[in-house]
């Protein structure tokens, strides 16, 4: 495969978006991280702070590429010539989302696939919001994100009023 696109908010990112990421990365030729606007949630980190993040998340990867995006996912990727969209589910509750957005993306493009990847058994049960309640309660944020998003965090508590 040539191209394919991991979207997600990534707010912030995890260990268990690089561990999908890095899998995508043996799958695929190109790999573009889709960072997205998403109205319908509230951000802790901004657009640009969440891509730098990734972006020093995933510097030792070859082949991986960040980028912001808002609006459709199917359009994104027939922009960026990719063939399929990389997802990763934790279990059937995400596998049955993820599989109406398969069905919708195909029926907006359809020459998109969708693979999804199940998480590893390390690090199916992280995420963005396990990351941030932990960090909250002065728990070690260490085996959950890179380094560099515990010191994002840590800038974000200073710069509370």
């Amino acid at each position: 495969m040539k191209t394919v696109v991991f979207p997600g908010s990534f707010d912030p990112v995890t260990l268990g978006h690089i561990d999908l990421i890095t899998r995508a990365s043996k799958l695929a030729a190109k790999v573009i991280i889709a960072v997205a606007v998403n109205t319908s949630k509230k951000p802790l980190f901004n657009l640009t702070e969440r891509c730098d993040l990734v972006s020093e998340s995933i510097a030792h990867l070859s082949g991986v590429e960040v980028i912001p995006f808002s609006g459709l996912l199917a359009d994104f990727a027939k922009e960026h010539n990719a063939q399929a969209l990389i997802r990763g589910i934790r279990g059937s509750t995400d596998a049955d989302y993820e599989l109406q957005l398969a069905q919708v993306n195909k029926v907006l493009n359809p020459e998109l696939e969708t693979l999804l990847l199940p998480a590893n058994a390390a690090t199916g049960f992280i995420s963005s919001t396990v990351v941030k309640e932990v960090f909250k309660h002065d728990g070690d944020i260490g085996s959950l994100a890179p380094s560099c998003v515990k010191e994002a965090l840590l800038n974000k508590q200073l710069q509370r009023p």
